[in-house]
């Protein structure tokens, strides 16, 4: 049967997948931090089980640290439910997204299909997709954290590229200062909202500096920021 690697640190969880999974024949092999299942990925797995809520590393940034080196389906399991959460994971190199908690069912009958989907479609080279999102002059390299203007590249901070990513991921969306701030900082962070002016501001100079005829976020006044939908 095939080889799947589980990450996640819930061991209780963890304890019960492996067990569901070997009683369908499957090898199981597992991991309880990202440091550890990034490690274990390079056994080259045939599918990746993997959480994104774990302390020190998140699931997002062990997906980025190893989906160039694994052509494997990653199936994300998190008790996160936005639209946001599910879009990044994606395009981040996931291929599925499970929200806990899950029917174990269901679970199965997906890591069942993706193998399936696997075997007929072997001949495919998934480390040679790329998820782009295209504005005018303007691309953004989602998996590769990357901005071209008229295929120039924008050097940014994390910070920075977690701003754009946030706003083009909802183009036409409206978001304050202070959302912006919660969902790239987190609910506990310190400081305030008043570093995204000062980040947004950056991030226009640095597009201007290429493009200085296009606008691509805007204020709105009183409320926030918003990446306009240019084609």
């Amino acid at each position: 049967m095939s080889k799947i690697l589980i990450i996640d640190d819930e061991e209780d969880l963890v304890i019960l997948l492996k067990d569901s999974l070997e009683d369908k024949g499957h090898n199981i092999f597992t991991a309880h931090n990202g440091e550890e299942g990034i490690e274990k990925s390079k056994e080259q797995p045939e599918l990746i089980i993997l959480d994104i809520m774990m302390p020190d590393m998140d699931g997002y940034e062990v997906c980025r640290n190893i989906r160039d080196g694994v052509q494997c389906p990653i199936i994300f399991l998190s008790a996160k439910q936005s639209e946001m959460d599910k879009v990044k994971g994606l395009a981040l190199g996931g291929d599925d997204y499970i929200v806990k908690p899950f029917s174990l069912k269901e679970l199965m009958a997906r890591i069942d299909a993706h193998l399936r989907r696997e075997k007929r479609a072997i001949f495919l080279n998934e480390a040679e997709k790329r998820i782009l999102l295209n504005f005018k002059n303007l691309t953004v390299d989602l998996k590769g954290r990357q901005i071209q203007i008229n295929n120039i590249p924008v050097i940014l901070t994390k910070r920075e590229f977690d701003i754009i990513e946030l706003l083009s991921l909802h183009s036409g969306q409206v978001f304050s200062k202070e959302q912006i701030y919660e969902k790239i900082w987190g609910y506990d962070a310190e400081g305030d909202s008043s570093n995204i002016t000062e980040h947004v501001k950056k991030i226009r100079a640095k597009f201007n500096v290429i493009d200085p005829n296009t606008q691509y976020i805007s204020t709105i006044w009183g409320i926030g920021y918003r990446w306009d939908k240019i084609k």
